[in-house]
């Protein structure tokens, strides 16, 4: 899988001036466009798009710099359908206009082309099970937030800390399958994955009982789930338990993710220095 994503990035690399198509990229790759962009962002830490951009404003600023095209001849190359909207998005990553950055020589930023590579550390396994569940319910509180990459979501926190202590036990209650009481599920989430753009997130449990007309509802058709667990430091274990599913397990598996929620159940110990993390993730198995 890794060599397929290596030719995917050499696409790019060949394509900087002409448009880049996600579907393409996961043709080359051998894979779904829908894990194809769950895959880079989980690896690469940042969405397609946003390294696209990078990419294409690194070799656009060494042409400015270069002095052999006009600025709109190399707006136009990359992509911009003005100098306007190219000044911007340059400044955006290298702190200076394009003008600018020609006529005083200015040091400009670098998006580094990435190649992946799978490290074996050899010293633990994952302990993960796969999972074949027939439809089921996700009942709770439901918020639209934005999608942050790094550290703790803002608005998840303060949508939580408002829920109060009566609405989380009657959610709680309701709870009657596995994952057992209350989970994280992040839904709708843009194709993009871009750090900003909005998800449902449910602060809830996994049911198969009457929706309280109070609560939202999310219907979770038939399929099959990939569970991953791990006990550490909080909130270290779960950070690398995420990181080592799609740098590890999906490389190493005959699986790919696949559309659906993404459930998280974590349990907390009262000092809030350990955590026990249960990850599900709807996969499905990769065509022959």
């Amino acid at each position: 899988m890794l060599e397929r994503l290596n030719e995917a990035m050499e696409h790019i690399e060949r394509h900087l001036d002409r448009p880049v198509e996600a579907g393409e990229l996961a043709r080359i790759a051998m894979t779904s466009e829908y894990h194809f962009r769950r895959m880079f962002s989980a690896l690469a830490g940042m969405p397609l798009s946003e390294y696209l951009r990078r990419r294409r404003l690194t070799v656009a600023g060494a042409e400015v710099l270069a002095g052999e095209r006009t600025l709109l001849d190399i707006a136009v190359r990359y992509g911009y359908g003005s100098g306007e909207a190219f000044a911007r998005a340059f400044r955006g990553l290298h702190g200076v206009g394009p003008g600018e950055a020609r006529r005083t020589g200015a040091a400009l930023r670098s998006q580094p082309r990435m190649a992946f590579r799978l490290v074996v550390e050899g010293s633990s396994t994952m302990e993960y099970r796969i999972v074949e569940k027939e439809e089921f319910r996700v009942v709770g509180k439901k918020a639209r937030v934005p999608l942050v990459y790094e550290g703790v979501n803002p608005a998840i926190a303060e949508f939580i800390k408002g829920l109060g202590k009566e609405t989380v036990r009657r959610i709680h209650e309701l709870s009657d399958q596995d994952p057992e009481g209350i989970v994280a599920v992040c839904d709708g989430l843009d194709p993009s994955r871009a750090e900003g753009t909005e998800l449902d997130y449910y602060h809830a449990v996994v049911t198969n009982v009457p929706v309280p007309d109070d609560l939202d509802a999310l219907t979770v058709p038939p399929g099959t789930w990939a569970v991953f667990a791990n006990t550490g430091p909080y909130p270290q274990a779960l950070q690398s338990l995420w990181a080592d599913v799609f740098a590890q397990w999906f490389p190493s598996n005959p699986y790919r993710s696949r559309p659906g929620p993404e459930i998280l159940r974590t349990r907390i110990t009262p000092d809030g220095a350990e955590a026990t993390t249960e990850l599900w993730i709807p996969v499905e198995r990769t065509p022959v």
